[in-house]
């Protein structure tokens, strides 16, 4: 069982060392990286390489890691005691099953996304240390234990937002995304837009790195929104011609797939007026 490139998905050679060697470890695989850089899809891809179903559990900044395990719903049993129905009998059956419960409980491996964990509260992590690391938990409200009947190939993702404990990062194995340098890119734009003309992708991925290390930017963009750029101008039908820079535009045509906050749009408005400044 061995992770490979997909038709859909590039991953550079150290990428896929980490994936399964995490698979061969059989420990969580935590991934962090720019937002943008394929993160989630990786876990996607990885499900479609080596054959298995995916469940994916997003954190919000209000999840518990408990949500994850189960839910008991104290409130509808209530109700339905005092309506008189027979389902108060069994305690099963006001009992939701979380993402791990589901992962742990099937009789086929599966790959278990936990996507974005830094968005949770701090203590999120080490809520799910037991968890993670013996493939078990307790429900209280039956007595039984649910274990894995099959590991599940964990994939846990960060924007780096915040600092994960050291006690749970020794549990998993780390890999930071890189952003692609350009022959990587170039290649991940030739999945997507297999028709693409070799004189604008390279034009267009020029100038997209010009952007990118532009001093002062706020928000570098990203390999997600390099694809939508040009899928946009893919769409508007235009040439290497039309996304020349002038001096009195150093916006790049459609500006709005790249440059996200009105800092960086004012940004190349400035170095535009100063470029006109030094032209006189």
């Amino acid at each position: 069982m061995k992770f490979t490139s997909t038709d859909s998905y590039i991953a550079t050679g150290d990428l896929t060392v980490a994936v399964n060697a995490a698979v061969t470890l059989q420990r969580p695989l935590l991934v962090k990286g720019e937002p943008g850089t394929g993160k989630t899809e990786l876990a996607r891809q990885v499900a479609d390489s080596l054959g298995l179903k995916m469940l994916e559990w997003n954190i919000k900044s209000t999840t518990r890691a408990q949500q994850g395990l189960y839910e008991y719903d104290a409130v509808s049993r209530l109700r339905d005691s005092q309506l008189g129905d027979e389902r108060v009998h069994d305690v099963k059956n006001y009992i939701k099953k979380g993402k791990l419960w589901q992962a742990f409980d099937t009789d086929e491996r599966v790959v278990l996304l936990i996507d974005e964990i830094d968005k949770a509260d701090i203590e999120f992590p080490n809520d799910l240390l037991q968890e993670l690391d013996k493939m078990e938990f307790h429900v209280y409200e039956t007595g039984e234990t649910i274990r894995a009947k099959q590991r599940p190939v964990v994939i846990i993702t960060s924007n780096n937002e915040k600092e994960l404990p050291d006690a749970f990062l020794r549990r998993c194995f780390f890999h930071y995304i890189r952003f692609p340098d350009q022959e990587t890119l170039k290649r991940i734009i030739e999945v997507h837009f297999p028709s693409i003309k070799e004189d604008l992708l390279s034009t267009a991925l020029s100038q997209f790195f010009e952007i990118r290390e532009t001093p002062g930017l706020k928000k570098k963009p990203s390999t997600s929104e390099v694809l939508d750029w040009l899928k946009l101008l893919l769409a508007e039908d235009l040439t290497p011609e039309d996304l020349k820079r002038e001096g009195n535009s150093l916006l790049p045509k459609l500006h709005g797939a790249l440059l996200k906050n009105e800092q960086d749009v004012h940004l190349f408005e400035r170095l535009a007026f100063m470029s006109r400044r030094g032209a006189r």
